[in-house]
């Protein structure tokens, strides 16, 4: 499966899961909606039977609309006469339970002679409880000498109580859509892990491969037996086979570097070094194609003599791969403070911004479309990454999109 599939089916696949969210969120919105509507009319009704009956015990006339709703949970009953508490307990909860309103309520009634709410109590349509409350917050009106008020102080839990179906098949869904990203996710990673594994053994049989011939070529030369009469070709040969089975050695233990350092098992073997001696050594197979700028005035560091020499080896490499045609690499140390400085500066192809931080992932290479156009393992800036950190040194990066990279490596340095 193509990597456009890949991306076609996981943006479509996000879409419908975007589309089932939106959707249950959709219809429990809408079964509350319903809810409260289904239940501010039961509310009304309920009241309008109390209503009634009181009007009946009292002997007054009943208004034609004796409940109004005053809040989404307030609700205020024209009496036309006083009520009595006992009285409207009775008729409400008689009502309520009528009506399929089981849930907790506050009454408060109004005392038109002190112009306050003389009794509130809260009840329950599910109990016999009747505790007493405060009636400092209660609405108030002028269009009503007598009146009652009630209140539904648990509203949102009573609608949740009564769609709890439908809130629990949409947390399963929502669980089920989750689980359902979360194994995507997977499958994807996987997928970028095999591509990862597939292109690093391509590359790693590619690079392995190079030197292996030349081995096998020069080793055929000296199974020849004239060789033996020409010692300068004979010692050409032997120093080109000593050559490529010491970047076979390196290119191995760069690998076996990188796993142990992912263990945080790496043991370095530390030395008082001259670095300019180092680098100069380093840079001597590639003869003009690197210059050696010297600013420094102290060069004594302590470091790996192998790592610290694979380091400049892939920093080097690095920048004449990524080169044009007539590659400009320098190297340059200076002091700075009580630290050296060594510097890898080329005039190449440059790092995108985007790109910067990822080049030193394992395994990361800059993609050109489809192609890679420069062969390599992908971990080398991610090996000197590796031993950067491994000796507590700093490593820096600047970079501009055709203009070059330079690669800093901050080394501190003990002064006597």
């Amino acid at each position: 499966m193509s990597r456009r599939t890949i991306q076609s089916l996981t943006v479509f696949s996000a879409l419908l899961i975007i589309g089932v969210v939106i959707t249950q969120i959709y219809w429990v919105k809408q079964a509350l909606d319903l809810r409260h509507r289904q239940f501010n009319q039961n509310a009304h009704i309920a009241l309008q039977d109390v209503a009634g009956k009181l009007a009946n015990v009292c002997g007054v006339m009943q208004t034609t609309n004796p409940v109004e709703q005053l809040s989404p949970e307030y609700f205020l009953v024209n009496t036309n006469a006083t009520t009595q508490p006992e009285m409207l307990e009775h008729f409400i909860k008689d009502s309520f339970q009528k009506h399929n309103l089981i849930t907790n309520f506050e009454i408060g009634i109004y005392d038109c002679t002190t112009n306050r709410i003389r009794y509130a109590m809260s009840l329950s349509t599910k109990n016999n409880d009747k505790i007493p409350v405060k009636t400092t917050n209660w609405i108030r009106t002028d269009k009503y000498p007598y009146y009652f008020g009630v209140r539904f102080p648990e509203q949102e839990t009573y609608f949740a109580g009564s769609i709890s179906g439908a809130i629990w098949s949409s947390g399963l869904v929502l669980v089920a859509v989750s689980f359902f990203a979360y194994a995507l996710f997977v499958i994807l990673r996987q997928k970028q892990l095999s591509e990862v594994q597939r292109d690093f053994v391509n590359n790693m049989t590619h690079e392995l491969q190079t030197p292996i011939s030349t081995i096998r070529i020069a080793a055929d030369v000296l199974n020849t037996d004239n060789i033996v009469a020409q010692p300068t070709r004979h010692k050409r040969y032997v120093q080109i086979v000593q050559d490529e089975i010491l970047r076979l050695q390196g290119q191995v233990e760069m690998v076996l570097s990188m796993a142990k350092a992912e263990r945080n098992a790496l043991t370095l073997q530390k030395e008082r070094l001259d670095a300019r001696q180092m680098i100069e050594s380093i840079l001597l197979p590639y003869e003009d194609k690197v210059r050696f700028q010297t600013n420094a005035s102290n060069y004594e560091i302590d470091a790996d003599p192998f790592h610290l020499r694979c380091l400049m080896s892939n920093l080097v490499d690095n920048a004449l791969k990524y080169s044009d045609d007539v590659p400009d690499v320098v190297v340059e140390t200076y002091n700075k403070g009580k630290n050296l400085v060594i510097a890898v500066r080329d005039q190449g192809i440059g790092i995108a911004p985007e790109y910067q931080k990822k080049v030193f992932n394992q395994f990361f290479r800059i993609p050109y479309g489809d192609v890679h156009n420069v062969k390599g393992f992908g971990i080398g800036l991610s090996y000197v990454k590796q031993i950067v950190r491994a000796h507590h040194w700093h490593l820096a990066l600047e970079s501009e999109l055709g203009k070059g990279s330079t690669f800093k490596i901050t080394i501190p340095q003990k002064h006597a």
